[in-house]
């Protein structure tokens, strides 16, 4: 079902700016689906259309859907079976007319700038720039911001490091050429009916960094939201499907340095036991700890010190609030809005054995990309020139 004529479809081409076609994977997104679609109506950067994945949803997502198209001409709904994000996200790339494509779950927030400077940053560089992505806050369910992302960057070709500090963070953050979207072969559909899905945004990432430059825009333009019920609060399958995607990884861009392999095992370990552990799972959480204290042994003491002075906080904290008679006072929050305004994020404070363990790895990028500079010339997709291209190529794990 199409929200928009051929005409509005046609008359939004006219622009002097390439075409961006924003991709909304929804699955029973009724709650959230009005305030993600308006933020992306918002943007500053007109020339857009908006493709609704209605992935086989048994509320009245499409009915919401519907409702704000009938003000926005740009928003297309599409209605499937229920499949998965993986390809949802797919029939999206492949239904896509614009040159860039950028990812919006459901349930997200953008800040009205957010395309504006991705456009910007990207469209001025060779088409061996394949990607462009931004920094993000949390967000709860009333779109109060929680806390910051880590303001780690980096750009250019970063894979052995992307493998290790997992810099785009969410699904929301990235701004993709079409061309190199399909090249890549989409995204991998594979974990969800392994039953780990929920990281197969980070599975495209790698496999585009891989093969391509990234560039960053280091200002928190995503507001990504987390509460009860959505897919990142399933911490058990986060947690296995994170250390299946960088495996998989691992194996398919062979060899890497010992080096690289064992940071990027090392970090992605630590983030599935810290998932292991909010799932309650003790049998996972043990024998994912077992196998970073071989490698790392001192992890398990900052751990327990971690752990000692979390207690000893909120031993303090009861101690206030008994002396006071009352609890402490809930925190105003900022909202993640149009009045934001954001900002270039300062790089946070690194210790000397950061800053080897960081140079060590953008070593090995050095090296990877010059040995990827020959094929990259040959393989190099079209440049920009704005007109609608008449075929759609398709990607073949969805056919």
């Amino acid at each position: 079902m199409l929200s928009s004529s051929d005409k509005d479809r046609r008359d939004v081409r006219h622009f002097s700016e390439p075409l961006v076609s924003v991709v909304i994977p929804a699955f029973n997104a009724f709650r959230y689906i009005e305030r993600t679609l308006r933020s992306a109506g918002r943007q500053t950067y007109r020339n857009l259309e908006i493709i609704v994945i209605n992935d086989g949803s048994t509320d009245d997502t499409a009915k919401v859907v519907e409702q704000v198209a009938l003000e926005d001409s740009r928003i297309r709904l599409l209605s499937t079976p229920n499949r998965g994000v993986a390809a949802a996200r797919n029939t999206g790339i492949q239904e896509a007319a614009g040159w860039f494509v950028a990812f919006l779950d459901a349930d997200d927030l953008w800040h009205q700038t957010k395309i504006e400077k991705q456009v910007n940053a990207l469209k001025c560089l060779s088409p061996q720039w394949a990607a462009v992505y931004v920094l993000h806050y949390i967000i709860n369910s009333h779109d109060e911001i929680l806390r910051s992302c880590r303001p780690d960057v980096a750009r250019g070709y970063i894979f052995a490091r992307h493998l290790t500090f997992k810099y785009v963070g969410n699904g929301s953050a990235l701004l993709v050429r079409r061309d190199v979207a399909l090249e890549i072969g989409g995204f991998d559909s594979s974990y969800a009916a392994a039953g780990i899905g929920g990281c197969e945004d980070l599975d495209f990432e790698l496999r585009l960094a891989a093969r391509y430059h990234i560039e960053v825009v280091p200002e928190r333009l995503v507001g990504y939201r987390q509460y009860p019920g959505n897919m990142s609060s399933n911490h058990l399958q986060m947690g296995r499907g994170a250390l299946e995607v960088v495996r998989r990884s691992l194996a398919a861009n062979a060899p890497l340095p010992k080096y690289a392999t064992k940071s990027a095992t090392n970090a992605t370990q630590k983030y599935a036991f810290w998932e292991f552990r909010q799932a309650r799972n003790t049998y996972l959480s043990l024998v994912t700890i077992w196998s970073i204290a071989r490698s790392e042994p001192g992890f398990i003491v900052r751990l327990v010190l971690d752990k000692s002075l979390r207690l000893i906080q909120h031993c303090l904290r009861l101690v206030t609030t008994t002396a006071n008679g009352q609890a402490p006072p809930r925190m105003n929050r900022s909202k993640f809005d149009q009045q934001i305004v954001p900002s270039p994020v300062e790089r946070p404070d690194e210790t000397e054995q950061f800053r080897r363990h960081l140079m060590r790895l953008a070593a090995v990028d050095a090296e990877l990309s010059s040995m990827l500079e020959p094929l990259a010339k040959e393989f190099a997709p079209a440049a920009i020139n704005h007109k609608p291209r008449l075929r759609r190529r398709t990607l073949e794990s969805d056919i």
